[in-house]
């Protein structure tokens, strides 16, 4: 998806149509492999230890590798700094596409 660095759009704080510079919202940090809550926590402090069925902590996946992961592409959010105010605002809702390129 090509997108222009910047566009003439309506600002909701000067409630006027002004210049705005548009830029992707990052997705953000991953979680670390130890944080609360996690699958692999939970086997290391021993919770599927004993005999018979281990559960949730056994060694397969509940699901098969195929159904884990159904989307390949995620929602990309924009972030609209008018030129005037300074103030910036984000898209309505996220457009879904694989790569955006600023032109």
């Amino acid at each position: 998806m090509k997108k222009p660095k910047a566009a003439n759009r309506y600002c909701p704080f000067c409630k006027k149509k002004t210049n705005h510079k548009i830029k992707q919202l990052s997705t953000g940090i991953k979680r670390g492999t130890l944080t609360r809550g996690s699958m692999s926590r939970a086997r290391k402090r021993g919770l599927g230890r004993g005999y018979g069925n281990l559960g949730r902590y056994g060694s397969k996946p509940p699901i098969n590798k195929w159904k884990r992961k159904i989307k390949n592409t995620k929602k990309a959010v924009f972030i609209y700094t008018c030129q005037e105010c300074g103030k910036a605002h984000q898209s309505r809702r996220g457009l879904r596409t694989s790569k955006v390129i600023f032109e």
